[in-house]
């Protein structure tokens, strides 16, 4: 049977946040009682240019995948594959960049609802790309937000991003003029930028703020400081293995004695009730992202599934 080619525009007509935060969440559950298994992922360097792989198995749906993508001047192409786990065939080849966000987004959402105080209801969000988009639709999905403050560099774009956001997301979201603004008074804060340096004081934050922090999946970036490390009470990866290889936000904590690995928790582990995400209001949580190719390849399944039936997508000649 041919393989099918889905374009970008096929994969907004059939995925939506709920079911990538159903499908992201039952992938973590996979992962903990081991029938999906994830690779990190791995970068080939050349001037000018980069290539990341990454590769995951979902025994659970019969399917291996990779996602790889290259970054470059001129800007990132995404491609996700995935092949019958029985007879070894390409069933699907996807662009992904729509994709990715959905399930960098939904991962936060589910973790989101694991670690959260259940009252949450304020944002405090920095980033105003397609990443904090997501974020921000996701975190929605799983908590009553009322209000979001949302901080970016460009005064113009973060009015924009907040105009479009407030319609989109069917809550109060407001641009606010400085990242410590953004940080204090709220029940959750999302970092999802590009910064290369922390982006807010962590003094500032309450006692029971649950912080996703996803911008950063290389060792010399980070957007948090280390107060904001400091301060977590738990700390949770969506997994140990790839944060250690990426996560640049724990590199001066842990070299400063901080925190230890042995203390964070792996996602797949707090989903599958092994442990816990929050054990009090007033725990200080953090949830750090550098994404995993198992997502990838748990929401291609199912938006190859509804494109077939949607007849979208092209044959591939093999």
């Amino acid at each position: 049977m041919p393989a099918l080619y889905l374009t970008e525009d096929d994969v907004r007509d059939v995925v939506d946040m709920e079911t990538a935060i159903d499908t992201v969440e039952d992938a973590f559950r996979r992962l903990a009682d081991g029938t999906a298994n994830n690779v990190a992922r791995r970068r080939a360097f050349a001037p000018g240019i980069v290539l990341h792989s990454m590769s995951a198995a979902a025994e659970y749906l019969g399917l291996l995948g990779w996602k790889n993508y290259t970054t470059c001047k001129t800007g990132a192409r995404f491609h996700v594959a995935i092949y019958n786990a029985t007879t070894g065939e390409m069933t699907a080849l996807i662009e992904a960049d729509y994709l990715g966000q959905m399930r960098t987004g939904a991962a936060s959402g589910v973790a989101t609802s694991y670690m959260a105080r259940p009252d949450a209801k304020t944002v405090g969000l920095f980033g105003t790309g397609k990443q904090a988009r997501t974020q921000l639709k996701a975190v929605c999905s799983v908590r009553r937000i009322e209000r979001v403050e949302v901080y970016g560099r460009d005064d113009e774009r973060r009015r924009k991003f907040a105009e479009e956001m407030t319609e989109f997301c069917a809550t109060e979201v407001v641009p606010v003029h400085s990242p410590n603004e953004a940080a204090a008074e709220k029940d959750i804060i999302i970092t999802a930028t590009t910064s290369k340096a922390p982006v807010f004081d962590g003094k500032v934050f309450d006692e029971g703020t649950h912080l996703n922090v996803v911008g950063s999946n290389f060792l010399g970036k980070a957007e948090i400081d280390l107060t904001t490390v400091q301060r977590a009470d738990r700390i949770v990866c969506d997994s140990i293995e790839a944060c250690q290889l990426e996560a640049g936000d724990f590199v001066e904590s842990l070299e400063d004695g901080l925190t230890d690995w042995q203390l964070m928790h792996e996602l797949s582990d707090v989903v599958a009730g092994r442990k816990t995400g929050r054990a009090v209001p007033e725990d200080v949580t953090l949830f750090k992202s550098v994404g995993l190719a198992i997502e990838d390849v748990a929401l291609a399944a199912i938006t190859v599934e509804r494109a077939t039936e949607a007849g979208l997508g092209s044959e591939l000649p093999f």
